[in-house]
């Protein structure tokens, strides 16, 4: 039998990871059952990783990096601007909310106490990274003629109010176990309901 290569076992880690979390909280995880779990020795985990938080936070920048590729599919469209904004609000719905991004939302709130190097690296991986993406294609509608946004401030404004309606309070939510996991349909509402908002706030208007 073929040998794994490395970028095999560390996705494999990976998965134990996000499984010893889903069962025990962070607190209570540790280098040696997430080893354990992989079928991994625990000097292996050391290593690679270095401690359990490095290792955490190499988590939250795979999670974000497969989010940002996805989002960046997303927004290279040449569709009507109603059209891209609605689509990529369902799969920012759906990636925030998800199982994988709650479970580290809630490792960054228990970690806050400690060493808060999770939550600085979501901060740094998450929102921060997509925020620009979608400045840049604000910016490209607005040249376009299919949004009215002027300045570049007004451009940054109109990414922070993009993100407000159709964000608003969900993920917090999500994270204090209020309500679960979005349905696409469920999705699929909000994101063009903010939609709708949104263009009104910044569409082109009637002359």
């Amino acid at each position: 039998m073929q040998a794994k290569t490395r970028e095999q076992r560390q996705q494999e880690i990976m998965e134990a990871a996000f499984q010893v979390l889903a069962e025990k909280g962070y607190r209570s995880t540790s280098m040696l059952s997430i080893a354990k779990k992989a079928n991994a020795s625990n000097q292996t985990l050391y290593r690679w990783y270095g401690s359990k938080e490095e290792l955490f936070s190499s988590l939250v920048k795979a999670n974000a990096s497969e989010a940002t590729e996805l989002l960046e599919k997303t927004v290279q469209t040449h569709k009507p601007v109603e059209e891209t904004l609605t689509k990529l609000g369902v799969v920012l719905l759906q990636l925030i909310t998800s199982k994988r991004a709650i479970l580290l939302n809630r490792a960054a709130a228990a970690d806050a106490s400690e060493t808060g190097k999770l939550g600085k690296t979501i901060a740094e991986f998450g929102r921060s990274s997509v925020r620009p993406l979608l400045i840049h294609y604000l910016q490209r509608a607005s040249e376009a003629g299919e949004l009215e946004l002027g300045a570049a401030a007004d451009v940054d404004d109109a990414a922070e109010t993009y993100f407000n309606l159709l964000i608003g309070d969900i993920q917090i939510r999500r994270v204090i176990g209020v309500v679960e996991v979005l349905k696409r349909r469920e999705a699929q509402a909000r994101s063009e309901r903010a939609c709708r908002q949104f263009l009104r706030l910044f569409g082109p208007k009637a002359l």
